[in-house]
């Protein structure tokens, strides 16, 4: 026997299955967790504990048994003797793994995790970084609605203020231009034509290459006023050639040519014409087909010469009549009999009016329009400067800043007092317009002697002293004596000579009105002895 005490109950405690379970978590670990957040267990290998030898014991060792509660395998090490009916004793139980957690709770609740169950824990935590980041992303966004918003509000009321600036300006320039309601054109013409204004003159010739003869108007750009002219020009008006011999436009266009025809109008009128625009027919019809046909009120019929007897006009007179180039033509040439020469330029000019108002108003535009005539132009006048200055007039045109005027002529061709004088002194500026320095002195002559020679006399004695012979016709009646008139007291010296020039007396030198074409005026009295 040995000294080794007997226990009833070893091997047979029946509370050993309960210690087993206690401590049946410590056996296995949380090593991850599966697809639907349950964690994964995996068991712990425990460290062989080193038999201690006793002596000899026939039952030493690891003894395998069957347990009726935990199944076959279980190990038992260095187990006591116990009694026969112990002989087989019950293994520990391995214990189930515990029933997997529930899934993670939804956002609304939180879920309890240790930090340590989670093996990132220690890395770097870029979320927090990310919320920083887009907190500032929202806090710059708002800013900058906020500064959008301030700059709007500014701009808003930098508009209403340019707007304001704007309409004010507008006012202003219609009051200074005489174009409000209630404001009357002709004042504010009048107004402005009290002071020097600028104003561009070009003379157009229009030729009729079948019927003959020719007509003549003086197309006016004035700047100042902002205002456009046709001033038509019968060919009776007299004018004197390049050696001082009276003659009329009408034989001037075709004996001096265009160079001598502007000398003679700029003498006679007071002007400065800039060049000449000589428009044949065909170049005329071509120009009212290239701006798309015209509108004009028309005063009467004009027959086709192509047509027989009894069939319908070419032109129908008429308001707002559509014209082809070849209408365009037939009406501006017309003459009807027993019309005077008056009617057929009136003709001429609402032709003239109505090109412009079709004409483009851009300067670009109107020159290619003008090359496109492919005509010969005056070697005064180019074509870029053709087209800039007709896109100009077409501009007054279309705006209603444009008129059309016939200057009116007396018998003689000379200009008539009153609305002769008017013409040239609103329209064309006559007798605003200062001479050049050098320039001669300009000298209208009116015959009151009663003797038709005298003007003759009177032409050549001017001639030879160097002035600029004006005629200004025949006074209705004679008078005594001889009057040299001067409206400018610069100018009285200059009216002396001329007195001079013409055997008159100093005593007829006065100050007065003198022709609106004219610096110094004469007046021929019975007084006045011709050579």
């Amino acid at each position: 026997m040995n000294d080794r005490q007997y226990d009833p109950y070893a091997g047979t405690d029946p509370y050993a299955g309960e210690y087993a379970g206690e401590y049946a978590a410590d056996q296995y670990q949380v090593v991850g967790y599966d697809e639907y957040g349950r964690p994964v267990y995996q068991q712990v290998q425990q460290p062989q504990v080193p038999q201690q030898s006793q002596g000899y014991d026939p039952y030493a060792g690891t003894q395998q048994g069957y347990d009726v509660y935990g199944g076959a395998g279980t190990s038992y090490d260095n187990a006591a003797w116990i009694p026969q009916q112990q002989q087989q004793q019950q293994p520990v139980p391995v214990p189930e793994p515990e029933p997997a957690p529930a899934p993670p709770p939804r956002r609304e609740e939180p879920a309890e995790y240790k930090t340590e169950q989670f093996s990132f824990i220690e890395e770097p935590d870029e979320e927090s970084e990310d919320v920083i980041d887009w907190l500032k992303f929202t806090e710059s966004r708002t800013e900058r609605r906020e500064e959008a918003k301030r700059r709007g509000r500014s701009r808003v009321v930098a508009l209403v203020v340019v707007l304001a600036l704007v309409i004010a300006g507008g006012v202003g320039y219609l009051w200074f231009a005489g174009k409000l309601p209630g404001q009357s054109g002709d004042d504010g013409g009048a107004a402005a034509a009290s002071g020097p204004q600028k104003r561009d003159v070009i003379v157009l010739h229009l030729h009729n290459t079948k019927g003959g003869g020719t007509s003549t108007a003086l197309l006016v750009n004035n700047a100042t006023t902002e205002r456009g002219a046709t001033v038509l020009l019968p060919n009776t008006l007299a004018v004197s050639d390049d050696d001082g011999t009276p003659t009329t436009l009408g034989k001037s266009v075709d004996d001096d040519g265009s160079t001598g025809t502007r000398d003679a109008i700029d003498t006679v009128l007071g002007t400065q014409v800039e060049g000449t625009w000589r428009l044949d027919t065909p170049y005329l019809e071509n120009l009212v087909e290239l701006v798309g046909n015209i509108d004009i009120d028309t005063n009467a019929d004009v027959p086709d010469p192509k047509a027989k007897k009894g069939e319908a006009p070419l032109v129908k007179k008429g308001e707002q009549q559509t014209l082809s180039g070849k209408m365009a033509v037939a009406y501006a040439t017309y003459r009807a009999s027993g019309e005077q020469e008056a009617d057929q330029l009136q003709r001429f000019g609402a032709v003239v009016q109505g090109v412009l108002r079709k004409l483009s108003s851009d300067p670009q535009a109107a020159t290619t329009t003008v090359q496109s005539l492919a005509q010969i132009l005056d070697p005064s006048l180019e074509d870029k400067d053709l087209g800039a200055f007709l896109a100009k007039l077409a501009d007054r045109a279309k705006g209603g800043d444009y008129k059309t005027t016939l200057l009116p002529v007396g018998q003689g061709g000379t200009l008539t007092d009153g609305a002769g004088e008017a013409v040239v002194k609103d329209v064309l500026g006559g007798a605003v317009k200062s001479p050049d320095k050098d320039a001669a002195v300009r000298v209208g002559v009116r015959n009151a002697t009663g003797k038709k020679g005298a003007t003759q006399d009177a032409r050549v004695s001017l001639v030879n002293g160097g002035y600029t012979f004006i005629d200004a016709g025949a006074g209705s009646a004679a008078r005594p004596a001889s009057q040299v008139t001067y409206a400018d007291a610069d100018k009285k010296e200059q009216a002396t000579e001329v007195a001079k020039t013409l055997g008159l007396p100093e005593s007829a030198v006065r100050k007065g009105t003198t022709a609106a074409n004219a610096d110094v005026s004469v007046e021929l009295g019975q007084d006045y002895r011709t050579r």
